[in-house]
């Protein structure tokens, strides 16, 4: 009986340690002029409970704005301001939520980043450099050759599935050692 509360407490500890790192993500950006966020977001999928991280030296802010303010890089309306050097977002509701640098000139050189938050599942997040050189992207399957790739969606709903594969492999392997 032992050996069955043993498996039993090896098969919850396994389960919540694969389960729960899969369920919600954090994605770091190197927050600084000259970079191409667009390429950053692109293929990256981003879910209600995901955490951006924005890293960033003096001389920089990250501000939550509209899209309107976003598209025309408006300072002074943010619906959120940081400027401490590390700025953590967690990514709470679904939809299109875009950031930009409130230093004068900094989103007009290219600091914005625009993600796409899936409601259940990630979903792609696009940039948008605003004068029409770089293409928001939109949600949809990639294609690879001939053969489109799994959605955001489908590959967030097998999480949890590869987690539960693991764990039953580990229980399997662990009842076989103690017989």
């Amino acid at each position: 009986m032992a050996n069955l509360s043993t498996l039993v407490g090896c098969i919850a500890i396994i389960f919540f340690t694969v389960v729960a790192p899969a369920s919600s993500a954090t994605h770091s950006v190197e927050w600084s002029l000259g970079k191409d966020y667009s390429s950053l977001a692109t293929g990256k999928p981003y879910a209600i409970g995901d955490t951006i991280v924005f890293n960033y030296g003096a001389g920089h802010t990250v501000d939550e704005v509209s899209e309107s303010d976003y598209k025309s890089c408006t300072l002074g309306n943010s619906i959120s301001s940081d400027s401490s050097g590390t700025t953590s977002i967690a990514l709470k509701t679904a939809g299109s939520h875009y950031f930009i640098c409130a230093i004068p000139g900094h989103c007009a050189g290219g600091m914005k980043l625009s993600v796409n938050v899936g409601a259940a599942a990630s979903s792609d997040g696009g940039g948008d450099s605003g004068d029409g050189n770089t293409p928001k992207t939109t949600p949809s399957p990639t294609v690879e050759g001939r053969k489109a790739a799994p959605s955001a969606s489908a590959t967030a709903m097998l999480k949890p599935f590869k987690a539960l594969v693991v764990t039953c492999v580990a229980a399997l392997l662990y009842a076989l050692a103690l017989s």
